[in-house]
């Protein structure tokens, strides 16, 4: 981002400033465009190392959520298998004695009046 141009609008023969404080400003100004664009330039590098560090904390996040939502239905299919097979197991042993499961029952709902009226 090189700067030509002159502050000062006093120009001689082969582009020689006339003025001497036409010339310190000039050169003054060349020096703050110099600086100011390395400063740019060196922002701008700052600015891409960070986009870069922000995406990959993204793209980790991302990830993180991806995994744990695996995780997650896992863990409902494996609830989900182990209610159906308590179904399954209770429902084939009061098939195979009905009136001691209904006895048991009775029992325990007794007991448990019995606690509930303390």
């Amino acid at each position: 981002m090189e700067r030509t141009a002159t502050l000062g609008g006093n120009l001689a023969a082969g582009n020689q400033l006339t003025n001497p404080v036409n010339s310190a400003v000039d050169a003054a100004a060349q020096t703050a465009h110099r600086t100011t664009d390395r400063v740019a330039d060196k922002a701008a590098g700052q600015v891409d190392r960070s986009a870069a560090a922000v995406h990959r904390a993204v793209d980790n996040a991302a990830d993180a959520a991806g995994s744990t939502a695996q995780w997650a239905t896992a863990k409902f299919e494996q609830a989900q298998q182990a209610t159906t097979r308590f179904t399954e197991s209770a429902s084939a042993s009061i098939r195979a004695r009905p009136i001691t499961t209904v006895a048991g029952v009775l029992v325990v709902g007794y007991l448990l009046g019995r606690l509930a009226r303390r």
